[in-house]
């Protein structure tokens, strides 16, 4: 297969997203935070290997969204990145299982039900701009009328999350789900 890479930027000034033509993860998420987390997946240590300013890969689907510090010229890092998509995406296992210590777990508390129903409603309305912009969130907890999240990829540090976008989610939930209910990032 001959491997495509698109380069498309986000919102969040410190992440990009490399779309390619087939899949880095085809079931779930991760994130990972340095390349010591990468046992499982040798593409993100190959990929934080290639500049040391990269500070989070987030790896969904058919794309994966570098984060950096904020330090390194992008025309350099796209560059860098995309020639270790080329070379490692062949030999690539989409179908790895992650153990990163940085993946979020949902807290045991919450009633199944109710987080389904409010993960239906974000399918629906938020998830789909998360995601074309490098990024999702992930449902931890409802509790006492609380909805813990957490951001995932090129949401995870962009400014307009903690507050537009978080506010956002409230509302729609508001609409949607409960009037009384209040979301917090963790």
């Amino acid at each position: 297969m001959d491997i495509q890479v698109m380069i498309q930027p986000t919102p969040n000034p410190h992440a990009m997203k490399f779309v390619v033509n087939s899949p880095v993860k085809t079931e779930g998420t991760v994130t990972y935070s340095q390349a010591e987390d990468c046992q499982d997946n040798p593409l993100a240590r190959a990929v934080f290997e290639s500049d040391a300013h990269i500070k989070e890969l987030y790896f969904n689907d058919n794309y994966i969204t570098v984060t950096q510090d904020g330090t390194s010229d992008w025309g350099k890092l796209e560059e860098q990145v995309k020639a270790v998509l080329l070379e490692r995406l062949p030999g690539h296992n989409p179908n790895f299982v992650s153990v990163s210590p940085t993946t979020v777990q949902p807290e045991g508390s919450s009633d199944r039900t109710e987080l389904d129903k409010i993960n239906a409603i974000l399918n629906e309305t938020i998830r789909p701009a998360l995601q074309m912009h490098g990024g999702d969130l992930q449902v931890l907890a409802l509790k006492d009328n609380v909805l813990s999240i957490h951001y995932q990829g090129a949401c995870g540090s962009c400014p307009s999350a903690a507050s537009g976008t978080l506010n956002a989610i409230r509302n729609i939930l508001i609409d949607q789900y409960r009037p009384d209910i209040e979301v917090v990032m963790n």
